[in-house]
């Protein structure tokens, strides 16, 4: 099992029963796959479902049904379809459980950003700044360094920030880290992970409980 699979099962244990949960693009989505068929969950979209679902098998994409992300996908029974202006409206009134989210950046205050990396080009911040300010609960599904190495998880943000003090945990391929008022305290280490060996990939202020699974 590569440690992206491990990464998407662990995060399947934040996807409460009876709860409506929106998914960012990127590793989130993914996150359908990982799902139980039979769950009891409502997976909103910002253009205008309640209820979507895993991808559609080819014989069956309908192409006016599809996600914030453009991907072609299915529905639950009881899903609803709306506009945008109702979208956001349930947004901006907190009816949103959970969204989770990908990142170029997390810092150990819980600031998130995802939107732009100047000199490269962005289609614009998306729903991704009111869902940050809005939805209760934010988990962060991430790699915990780039592709050159370095870490995702600072001290403070570089990139443009799409909310301040907006995450409540981080799961990485190697941790999983929640947001406190003193740091990000370890929850849990990926298996083969030492404490030593993710404070040396970390740019950040570790807390380690007494005791990390």
């Amino acid at each position: 099992m590569s440690n992206i699979e491990t990464l998407l099962k662990r995060a399947t244990r934040e996807v409460l029963p009876g709860s409506i949960l929106n998914l960012g693009i990127g590793l989130p989505t993914q996150l359908l796959d990982y799902l139980p068929d039979n769950l009891d969950v409502l997976i909103h979209s910002e253009n205008g479902v309640l209820g979507a679902w895993k991808q559609a098998p080819r014989e069956q994409m309908n192409p006016a049904l599809i996600d914030a992300a453009g991907a072609y996908i299915s529905t639950v029974p009881g899903s609803s379809f709306f506009d945008s202006s109702v979208s956001f409206a349930m947004i901006r009134r907190s009816k949103i459980d959970l969204t989770m989210i990908g990142a170029f950046e997390v810092d150990q205050q819980g600031s998130l950003a995802n939107w732009k990396i100047p000199g490269k080009f962005s289609p614009g911040i998306g729903g991704a700044m009111e869902l940050a300010q809005k939805t209760p609960r934010i988990v962060v599904l991430m790699t915990h360094c780039d592709k050159q190495g370095r870490s995702k998880i600072l001290r403070h943000c570089r990139l443009p920030v799409t909310a301040h003090h907006c995450v409540s945990r981080i799961i990485t391929d190697l941790a999983v880290l929640d947001v406190t008022t003193n740091g990000l305290s370890v929850q849990e280490l990926a298996e083969g992970v030492t404490p030593d060996y993710l404070r040396s990939v970390t740019d950040a202020d570790l807390i380690f409980p007494e005791e990390v699974a």
